[in-house]
C-alpha cells in the first residue's frame, strides 16, 4: 500500500508554507517537516534588520508559527535533524544509519548557505556570517558593544544591512566591495550611488573595486582571532575586531545531487515545481524553475519567494495545475530608508530607471521599462504601491512614461 505521507525535507520558510498549504487544501495524510535547525520555521528578513538591531527581540518572535500550530494541525516537525539521503528507489528520506521515513511524495526546502570566504585567515574568531538565526543573535552579540572595527566584505543586500546594523550600535564600519557601486548587482549604479550616499552620511567607509587577499589574525588562547583584512591595494590592512562576510549564497544541493536529480544552480524544476524526479518537489531558495514571464530558469533567494513557491508546490503536489509566475518581490530597511522592490532584475539590468517622487529627499518610486512595459518597480519611503506595482507588471500593458512618473497620476493609469 502506498504511503500517505508527504515529507519536506528543509525547516525554513518555504518548508512551512507548503505544509500549511497542504493542510488548507484538504490534504489529510501525515506531513513530516524535517529541518536541521533547532528553531521551528521562522522568518528570516529580520534576521538582518528589526532582530539584529533590537536585543530585546527573542527567537519565538520571528516564528511562522508556534509550536501548537504544528500540534494543531497535525504537522510533525522534526528540528535539528538533517536529511543525509533521499532514497528514490523505496522512496525514504534517511536521516541517519537506524531512521529513515517513507513518503509518498518529497519537497526539497533545503534553502541556501553563505559563500565561504575561502582565505588565509577565513576560519579565525571574530568572522561573521548571516544566514540562521543563530548566527544572527551571535553577530548581534558581537556588535552591540559598540566601538568595535567592522569589516564587511560584500556590497550587496546582506552587506548594507549588516553595516547599517553594524553603525546603529555605535561601531566603526569599513564596507569593502568588488563592485564599483553598492548594490549595483541588485538595483543598478542610479540607485546603488544613492544607497552609498546614505551610508556614507552615517559615517560608513567605502572601499571598492577591491578583492580582499587575506584575514590578518593573532594568537589567542582560544585559536586565532581577526585583527584585520587585507586588500589587493598594496597589500593595504584594514584594522577589523569583526569580519561581516556577505558574499551570497549558494543553494544546500547536496541531498538533491546525491539521489541522482537534475542540478545546475540550484535543483531544477518545471513551472510546476516539479523536479526531473515525479514524486519529487523543490521550492525556495533551492529550487530553480521554469519562470513562465520570462521563459527561462529563474531561481530567487528572498523570502516572498519563499512563501509563493512553497504554497504553489504543496498544491502541485496536490495534482493542482500550477504555473508559478508570482512576481519575484523583497524589502529593506536601512536607518531610516525603507524600500521595497517588485519585479525581474534581469529584465531590468540593462535599462534606465525613471523616477516619480523626491530623489533628493530619498522619497520616491524608481520604474524600469523594457519596450514600454514595467518590468520593475521600487518604492522608496513611499508606501503602499507596492501592489499596483505588481499588477502593472503582471498587465504585460504598453504604459505611458510621464504619466508613470507623475505623483498626482495612479501608478494604474499611467
Amino acid at each position: 500500500m502506498t504511503t500517505r505521507r508527504f515529507v519536506i525535507i528543509g525547516g525554513g520558510l518555504a518548508a512551512a508554507t507548503a505544509a500549511e498549504t497542504l493542510r488548507d487544501e484538504g490534504y489529510d495524510g501525515d506531513v513530516m517537516v524535517v529541518g536541521s535547525e533547532r528553531h521551528l520555521p521562522y522568518l528570516r528578513p529580520p534576521l538582518s534588520k528589526d532582530y539584529l538591531n533590537d536585543p530585546a527581540k527573542e527567537p519565538a518572535e520571528t516564528y511562522l508559527h508556534p509550536w501548537d500550530w504544528y500540534h494543531e494541525h497535525d504537522v510533525h516537525v522534526l528540528t535539528g535533524t538533517l536529511a543525509v539521503e533521499l532514497d528514490l528507489v523505496d522512496n525514504q528520506v534517511i536521516l541517519d544509519e537506524t531512521s529513515s521515513i517513507d513518503f509518498e511524495k518529497a519537497l526539497i526546502a533545503t534553502g541556501a548557505k553563505p559563500r565561504p570566504l575561502k582565505l588565509p585567515g577565513g576560519e579565525a574568531s571574530g568572522v561573521y556570517y548571516l544566514r540562521t538565526l543563530d548566527d544572527s543573535e551571535d553577530l548581534r552579540d558581537a556588535l552591540r558593544e559598540g566601538g568595535r572595527k567592522v569589516v564587511v566584505l560584500g556590497t550587496g543586500w546582506i552587506g548594507m544591512e549588516t553595516a547599517a546594523a553594524a553603525r546603529g550600535y555605535g561601531n566603526d564600519v569599513t564596507v569593502i566591495g568588488r563592485a564599483a557601486v553598492p548594490l549595483s548587482g541588485g538595483i543598478g549604479p542610479e540607485l546603488g550611488t544613492i544607497y552609498g550616499a546614505i551610508h556614507r552620511d552615517r559615517g560608513v567607509q567605502f572601499k571598492l573595486q577591491r578583492e580582499v587577499r587575506a584575514l590578518r589574525t593573532s594568537d589567542a588562547p582560544g585559536g586565532p582571532v581577526v585583527t584585520g583584512v587585507e586588500t589587493d591595494n598594496d597589500g593595504e590592512v584594514i584594522p577589523a575586531d569583526i569580519v561581516i562576510v556577505g558574499r551570497g549564497a549558494v543553494p544546500n544541493v547536496e541531498i538533491a545531487e546525491d539521489a541522482g536529480l537534475d542540478v545546475k544552480d540550484g535543483v531544477l524544476a518545471s513551472a510546476a515545481l516539479v523536479t526531473s524526479h515525479p514524486l519529487v518537489y523543490a521550492a525556495g531558495d533551492v529550487a530553480n524553475p521554469m519562470n513562465p514571464t520570462l521563459d527561462r530558469r529563474f531561481r530567487s533567494e528572498h523570502w516572498a519567494n519563499a512563501i509563493g513557491s512553497g504554497r504553489a508546490a504543496a498544491k502541485s503536489m496536490l495534482g493542482q495545475d500550477v504555473a508559478y509566475d508570482d512576481v519575484p518581490y523583497f524589502y529593506s530597511d536601512q536607518y531610516d530608508v525603507g524600500m521595497e522592490y517588485a519585479g525581474y532584475a534581469p529584465l531590468a539590468a540593462d535599462t534606465q530607471p525613471v523616477f516619480r517622487g523626491d530623489v533628493d529627499g530619498r522619497e520616491f518610486v524608481a520604474f524600469w521599462l523594457v519596450g514600454g512595459r514595467l518590468v520593475a518597480g521600487m518604492n522608496v519611503n513611499v508606501w503602499d504601491v507596492s501592489d499596483d506595482i505588481q499588477t502593472l507588471i503582471r498587465s504585460g500593458r504598453t504604459v505611458d512614461v510621464g504619466r508613470l512618473t507623475d505623483p498626482n497620476v495612479p501608478i494604474l493609469e499611467a
